[in-house]
């Protein structure tokens, strides 16, 4: 799933992973759509709109197939990232319902690279 980001700034890797997220989605290709959100999801989780964006991707892709635990799961997570975004997150963490909210998780080298070429990295 690795998606080139060289040089690019953090905003531009998250917005590229949403872009991936949406071809995906519109493709049908709901579970390549959603591992793109969860990397837009780790790596914009101090963004707030951009933690946000990728929280209601994930509540689209619950939606569209019918997965009543992630869209519940995500509809606090959306209202967390507008609240807690820029107070405290918890590391690595993909966002998905399918993972405690409060987790902090391990980074991949290549989102754990963007973030610390940007300055990011917790």
């Amino acid at each position: 799933m690795a998606v080139a980001h060289a040089s690019v700034s953090l905003r531009g890797a998250v917005r590229a992973e949403l872009d991936h997220a949406k071809r995906a989605r519109r493709a049908g290709e709901l579970g390549r759509a959603f591992a793109h959100f969860e990397r837009a999801h780790v790596l914009g989780q101090r963004l707030t709109w951009l933690h946000a964006q990728a929280h209601f991707g994930m509540l689209r892709i619950g939606w569209l197939r019918r997965d009543i635990r992630e869209v519940a799961g995500q509809l606090p997570r959306i209202l967390a990232a507008a609240v807690f975004s820029r107070i405290w997150v918890p590391s690595g963490n993909t966002g998905g319902a399918n993972v405690p909210a409060m987790r902090p998780m391990p980074i991949p080298d290549e989102l754990r690279a963007i973030l610390s070429q940007d300055g990011s990295q917790r």
